[in-house]
């Protein structure tokens, strides 16, 4: 019994872990992009700026998402009988 929850609360660290890494990356890398695009179009930075802040909530999200099911393996965790 023991065994399962620190292998839960194990994946529920790397599920947490990776998914920032995966978020903080991709939104890095977006924001680079963003920041070339404006620098050689100039005139559609509003247009793009929307578009980047629409991106970033949909990244956001599914990191959010990993968390919440993070959480749920650690408070109603359904690997254990009990």
């Amino acid at each position: 019994m023991e065994n399962v929850l620190g292998l839960v609360a194990l994946a529920c660290g790397l599920i947490v872990g990776l998914g920032a890494l995966g978020a903080s990356i991709g939104i890095g890398m977006m924001g680079g992009k963003f920041l070339e695009s404006g620098a050689r179009q100039p005139e559609l930075m509003n247009d793009l700026q929307t578009k980047m802040f629409l991106l970033a909530g949909l990244i956001d999200a599914a990191f959010l998402i990993g968390v919440a099911i993070a959480l749920l393996f650690a408070f109603a965790n359904p690997f254990t009988l009990a």
